[in-house]
């Protein structure tokens, strides 16, 4: 049976920065999410980054684009792997839909990873691009989804749809409000038990719907 276990990396698990854009790009979102926006000065991302500003306006024109850019670059740090096993039957496709929805769940319950949706929201009026730096990460694991949709088609694993559309299907059967819950701060983040649940159940009925 074709398993796929893809890992989260959470906020303590991302290596430490390699390059003087690296140290820009992380001192950036540091001193974003503390101060926001309007309140972080390109002067303090230098001090941080320990970069001369001359320097730090050579790695990113100004600081619109610094916020674009390490939005992306954390985004980036944060997908999950999308490179999913090809199932042969349908005990291994579930179990590839459970490790990919338990990966997914976990990832959302990550503080790092809400902590990059809240900043997008604040910042979506003055900095309409960040939100778009945040949905291409979003839009690349729904690639990856519908092309094992598309695969599992082939093999006579799962009935007709489109597999863009079955990808949102399914994300939608997974996630439910749980993100909205957690911004707003109404819920806590659950237990891996509850996150691995949610993962079976949205999976066993993706494959009824689709069966």
């Amino acid at each position: 049976m074709d398993k796929v276990r893809p890992k989260t990396p959470t906020a303590a698990s991302l290596p430490p920065p390699s390059s003087p854009r690296e140290r820009v790009l992380q001192a950036a979102f540091a001193a974003f999410m503390e101060k926001g926006y309007i309140r972080t000065s390109t002067l303090e991302i230098a001090k941080r980054a320990k970069v001369s500003k001359r320097d730090l306006y050579q790695i990113c024109d100004d600081k619109p684009t610094l916020l674009r850019e390490a939005i992306s670059h954390r985004a980036q740090r944060m997908r999950l792997p999308l490179d999913l096993a090809p199932a042969t039957d349908r005990k291994a496709l579930a179990a590839t839909l459970c490790a990919f929805g338990t990966a997914t769940l976990r990832g959302l319950c990550d503080p790092a990873v809400r902590a990059v949706f809240r900043l997008v929201i604040s910042e979506t009026v003055p900095a309409p691009e960040v939100a778009r730096a945040l949905e291409r990460g979003r839009t690349a694991s729904r690639v990856a989804l519908a092309k094992t949709f598309a695969r599992a088609q082939a093999n006579g694993l799962v009935g007709k749809g489109d597999p863009a559309i079955m990808a949102t299907d399914f994300l939608a059967l997974l996630t439910g409000d749980l993100m909205m819950q957690m911004l707003l701060r109404v819920t806590e983040p659950p237990p891996l038990s509850t996150v691995e649940q949610k993962a079976r159940e949205a999976t066993e009925k993706f494959l009824r719907l689709y069966g």
